[in-house]
């Protein structure tokens, strides 16, 4: 679950973060392949699923992700996904957190997922993101946010499918007209702290990377920045075409399911999953809905992509950083080049 996109944000500044969560019923409707159900408390199979008209109030992530569905609905016929009868609502294993989950898919669109989960004291979570299918090299809608009654962890970007800093025909292709969008939101929401230059190879010159204590000034920019950049990832939706070559659609694939793979095992935004699902349930979760695709896209492993973390005994090594470098200011300028190269600490 990324609030942060892999190591970008301290796993102890999300694991540490009060989750208070208002008092909702213990019922779960997330099924477990086994016909079992996924949270320690009583099943109520007839149960209305809740929509995701329920509950949006003046200020709620389940307004993007609402937006993002109907939005989506207007450039493409959207379908449920099959991920929708097992991953739709629960609760902790305390009654204390409410998560809610929607999936779908259309002919561009391998997966449209939504993962939202709210609570009292302003604590809401939001990781919403699209999965293009193999045969567009389109970028993946990333949006994952984290808001605390203190502070607001802000990630949103099309993250590449393919390296924006060495292949420079592909970030000309999706990212170029994009450029004065960015930078208009990064005047206005600056960037947020260090990210290791590992987790760098998977952001766009146009990411949003910031932190912010709650306002609804700060609140209402961050909504117009998701659907200007939503719309923005819809328009090139439009106007992809699907490829016919298939070396290019393997390397596509091969690409989200490395994104994929990074992402599955060094999301930090994980130990709050745990902390309310357990951790059978969280890595459920994570594998076959956040990031689906990763066991079924490709038989590779982290270590294949990424051995530098491969440990002595052949375990991932768990360190955020394998080089040591981080990005404490934004690695590109105001014309969307790549001045990483110099900030690097």
């Amino acid at each position: 679950m990324g609030y942060c996109v892999n190591h970008f944000v301290s796993p102890s500044i999300i694991a540490s973060a009060p989750l208070q969560p208002r008092n909702v019923s213990t019922t779960c409707l997330l099924t477990k392949p086994s016909g079992r159900r996924g949270c320690s408390s009583t099943v109520t199979s007839n149960m209305r699923r809740p929509s995701m008209d329920d509950a949006i109030s003046s200020f709620t992530y389940r307004k993007f992700a609402h937006f993002a569905v109907e939005e989506t609905k207007k450039h493409t016929q959207l379908s449920p996904s099959p991920l929708q009868e097992k991953f739709a609502y629960l609760s902790s294993m305390d009654g204390k957190a409410e998560l809610q989950m929607h999936s779908f898919e259309s002919p561009k669109i391998r997966l449209l997922r939504s993962l939202s989960i709210e609570g009292s004291d302003g604590v809401q979570v939001l990781d919403f993101a699209i999965f293009p299918r193999a045969e567009i090299d389109l970028p993946i809608f990333c949006a994952n946010f984290f808001t605390t009654s203190v502070i607001n962890i802000i990630l949103l970007d099309l993250n590449p499918l393919h390296d924006v800093i060495s292949q420079q025909d592909y970030k000309r292709k999706y990212y170029s007209h994009l450029i004065p969008l960015g930078h208009e939101y990064a005047e206005l929401l600056p960037w947020g702290g260090k990210i290791t230059s590992e987790s760098l190879k998977f952001f766009s010159p146009i990411v949003i990377w910031t932190k912010f204590p709650p306002s609804q000034q700060k609140h209402d920019l961050l909504y117009s920045a998701f659907m200007d950049y939503l719309k923005s990832w819809l328009q090139l939706m439009d106007q992809a075409s699907m490829d016919t070559d298939v070396s290019q659609v393997i390397a596509n694939l091969e690409a989200q399911h490395r994104y994929l793979t990074w992402r599955a095992e060094k999301d930090p935004g994980h130990q709050v999953l745990r902390r309310l699902t357990g951790e059978t349930l969280a890595k459920e979760i994570v594998r076959s809905f956040l990031f689906n695709g990763v066991d079924e896209l490709s038989s590779k492993t982290f270590i294949d992509y990424f051995p530098e973390y491969k440990c002595d005994d052949g375990t991932v090594n768990q360190k955020r950083s394998m080089i040591g470098k981080s990005f404490e200011s934004r690695p590109w300028d105001a014309r969307g080049e790549f001045i990483g190269h110099t900030l690097l600490k």
